[in-house]
């Protein structure tokens, strides 16, 4: 009778405890788990044990929802800081930052026209384009010599690896460059300055068909203005010469293999656009001189050097140290330019100061222009303010 009673009791027990047990889905556990839960035995019940569900309260709910959402953190884990924590003192410095980049292009600027103005000078009285480039290398090589053993600068750190990096870039770099002094010593500076903006057409059409990559459509309209600029510009030429124009599209061509080769040659490279342009300019000196000598020579250059001096006097060597110098200092500002900002704002400089040395070189050596040249120019230009910004 006892027993009868105890298991009444049980049973009543356990039907009123199964509607509150209702609220709570019970876990299913896939049979393997079920068994070895089963072997394992009943674990003892901790307080600090999670359930594996909980019931949403509605008053938790609501108050998580009216709760302000805590305030952003100062940085990051990977150390970068969130764009709406600026920190304080942002504004100085964003500003400082704007004021050097405009003094580097401001002088960038500068420097490139007084160099192409002395280049013109030189290749006027001078016209040996091969001696001409050697030296503009050989100024910019010793400069940096200088300064690196008076410790003005600080020298790299480089490694075969370098060098083995840094070579196809010296190669194209050569290339360009005495391309487009062959090109300036036979055309006017305009001219020449006018076809080199045409170089995002070589750029574009170079990475299509020799790297397979793909370009949306508008940058492929923006070549349109660029292309056609360049041709109404070409033949509507007062002073036109084949050779001429042909060392302004090889240096175009030339100076996008150096980007695509200076792109993938120096990735993980910790060198200064300053250094690096240094190490370029000495082993682009290297690569130049036998081919120099080759096509003209010492006595040719002796020859021609005497014919300068009687013509234009003492101030002929001036002209040809500052068209050295000027060389080196105009690409070092570009490329310590290239450190402070990103490649569409240094294609936007890079336009805007093919401009400034058009107007100039015009002004100066009194360049005539025709109407119709002029539009060309002006589109080619306007094509490649385009391209940049698509």
């Amino acid at each position: 009778m006892l027993a009868a009673a105890a298991s009444v009791k049980l049973s009543t027990a356990g039907t009123a405890t199964a509607p509150k047990m209702a609220l709570f889905k019970p876990l299913h556990l896939p049979p393997l788990f079920a068994a070895a839960a089963a072997a394992a035995g009943p674990r003892p019940l901790s307080l600090s044990a999670r359930p594996l569900y909980r019931q949403q309260d509605p008053l938790f709910l609501a108050s998580r929802v009216a709760s302000p959402a805590p305030p952003p953190p100062s940085a990051t884990a990977d150390g970068a800081r969130p764009v709406e924590a600026a920190p304080a003192g942002a504004a100085p410095e964003e500003a400082a930052r704007r004021a050097k980049i405009g003094v580097y292009f401001a002088t960038w600027w500068a420097l490139n026209v007084i160099f192409n103005i002395y280049n013109k000078k030189v290749l006027n009285a001078f016209p040996y384009p091969w001696l001409t480039s050697t030296l503009s290398l050989a100024a910019g090589s010793a400069i940096m010599l200088a300064s690196w053993a008076t410790r003005i600068a600080e020298a790299p750190a480089t490694d075969l690896d370098f060098w083995k990096a840094l070579s196809p870039v010296a190669i194209a770099h050569t290339i360009g460059h005495v391309a487009a002094t062959v090109s300036m010593a036979k055309v006017a500076v305009s001219f020449t300055h006018i076809i080199k903006s045409g170089e995002p057409a070589f750029s574009v059409l170079v990475s299509r068909f020799f790297l397979g990559e793909h370009f949306p459509a508008p940058v492929y309209f923006s070549l349109l203005p660029i292309i056609g600029g360049c041709a109404l510009a070409a033949i509507t030429e007062l002073n036109f010469n084949m050779i001429g124009f042909m060392g302004a599209m090889i240096s175009n061509l030339a100076f996008v293999f150096r980007n695509i080769f200076s792109k993938k040659g120096m990735k993980g490279k910790s060198v200064s656009g300053m250094n690096y342009y240094a190490c370029l300019s000495m082993l682009s000196l290297v690569i130049l001189l036998p081919f120099a000598f080759a096509m003209e020579g010492p006595k040719v250059w002796a020859a021609g050097w005497q014919k300068a001096v009687a013509e234009i006097g003492p101030n002929f060597v001036w002209w040809v140290a500052a068209q050295s110098v000027f060389y080196h200092l105009y690409n070092q500002v570009s490329y310590m330019s290239l450190d402070e900002i990103s490649p569409l704002t240094f294609s936007i400089g890079n336009t805007m100061k093919r401009i400034s040395v058009i107007v100039a070189s015009i002004i100066i050596f009194h360049t005539p222009v025709q109407p119709i040249n002029a539009l060309g120019a002006a589109i080619a230009i306007l094509g490649t303010f385009i391209y940049s910004q698509v």
